[in-house]
């Protein structure tokens, strides 16, 4: 039997209300020992905690819920108390000396959720992407996942698969008899099908992309005004701007939402063959390594001379001996402000193209991983003639099924996702 589990689920305190969960099989014991009364299931009421001694902590409102229709799918309390600091730490306290409770984990509460069928690991991994979300495209994306979109989703094409595999294995047991003589007529067209609608999820952005940013990254020579216009589009002062050519000698990255888009900007060593000393050769080194990692690069060096597909930007327009540009895709002061709304505006623009659509379910590394597995699998059995071995393929796109859902899951991959989870959920 699970250990039955406490914590803070609610912030930190000091707050105006603290919610404390205890799950598992002795959270009824909890209520006993702390309120000292039954309680009628899934109704707020209000109660006196006390501790082992019978010295009142707080008056707080309790809500029994048992199992196996809760979050966690086991019995389940939630204590919800005032937050101040002293009466958690009683609270906390209290619980504590109940035989058979023990402290939460980070993530347990999820993790037992996934373990008794609540949720499965591609909603379990949306919630950890929820919880992480701090841009509105992001939460967007992450609620899609954790909402159950892209597991029904996996469900109807595992669906889909079990009735060609149920084809396949007919004409492997039966396929002697007058009835069954053959795979039906449709079948390729069927498994081209499924695997072209795979594919198209595979070409969808990807969900990395949209938890670390699009990826800006600032080039060009010294003393361009890169770490200007770094600091006019992160609006702040993140980056030490002097006349003195050579001022930023490493790479300075920040995170900023535009318009809800999540953006990461990258403010480089001004790049030239010639470094005066070992550390601005390093600092080129590290430059020229961050354009290979952009999505996007914003070239304020002289024209042509900057990497394939980077913008041109004409710096310092307002200063009368500027470098001009003849085909310059924005013109702009960072110091006045000019041409920064244009340059923002289609930033944001292009990042959105770049990323998942607001509400679209994203895949992250393992999911897209699996998929391929499933598609090559998939296609593997079309180009197929023996039954056998289309059977075969046909068990390794469900077992690839299985696994994005987690009913193949390790333990290692399990406790590296709900470590991602705050101690609570």
């Amino acid at each position: 039997m699970a250990d039955t589990i406490f914590a803070l689920s609610s912030g930190s305190p000091p707050a105006a209300i603290a919610v404390v969960r205890i799950s598992g099989a002795e959270a009824g014991a909890a209520l006993s020992a702390l309120a000292r009364r039954r309680l009628p299931p899934r109704r707020a009421v209000t109660v006196t905690l006390r501790d082992g001694a019978g010295t009142t902590i707080d008056r707080a409102l309790a809500l029994w819920l048992p199992g196996p229709g809760t979050a966690t799918g086991d019995d389940t309390l939630e204590l919800h108390c005032h937050g101040g600091r002293a009466v958690v730490a009683a609270v906390d306290a209290a619980l504590g000396a109940v035989p058979g409770l023990r402290r939460a984990e980070p993530g347990e509460f999820t993790r037992r959720a996934f373990a008794n069928g609540r949720i499965d690991l591609a909603e379990a991994e949306g919630l950890a992407d929820l919880l992480a979300a701090e841009t509105e495209l992001q939460r967007q994306s992450a609620l899609a996942m954790a909402g159950g979109a892209f597991s029904q989703q996996v469900a109807a094409w595992r669906e889909r698969v079990l009735q060609l595999s149920a084809a396949v294995e007919a004409v492997l047991d039966f396929g002697d008899e007058d009835d069954v003589s053959g795979l039906p007529g449709d079948f390729s067209g069927l498994l081209a099908g499924l695997e072209d609608e795979i594919r198209q999820w595979l070409a969808r952005p990807r969900a990395e992309a949209l938890r670390e940013g699009f990826r800006v990254v600032l080039a060009g020579p010294p003393n361009a005004g890169k770490s200007t216009l770094f600091n006019a589009l992160i609006g702040s002062e993140a980056a030490i701007t002097a006349p003195t050519a050579g001022t930023t000698r490493d790479v300075l990255t920040h995170p900023v939402a535009l318009a809800g888009v999540p953006f990461r900007f990258v403010d480089t060593a001004g790049l030239r063959e010639a470094a005066e000393d070992a550390i601005e050769a390093i600092g080129v080194e590290r430059a020229l390594a961050a354009l290979d990692t952009a999505d996007l690069v914003l070239w304020l060096g002289p024209e042509g001379a900057g990497p394939d597909g980077a913008w041109e930007i004409e710096p310092r327009c307002d200063a009368p001996d500027h470098p001009a540009k003849h085909a310059a895709r924005h013109r702009l002061s960072a110091r006045t402000g000019e041409g920064m709304a244009s340059l923002r505006a289609e930033l944001i623009a292009t990042a959105r193209a770049a990323l998942p659509r607001p509400g679209d379910a994203a895949l992250n590394a393992r999911q897209h991983r699996l998929m391929a597995d499933a598609a090559e699998s998939l296609g593997a059995a079309a180009s197929l003639s023996d039954t056998l071995l289309i059977a075969e393929s046909l068990r390794l796109a469900r077992v690839a099924f299985d696994a994005l859902l987690g009913r193949t899951a390790t333990e290692d991959m399990l406790d590296t996702l709900f470590g991602r989870f705050c101690i609570g959920k």
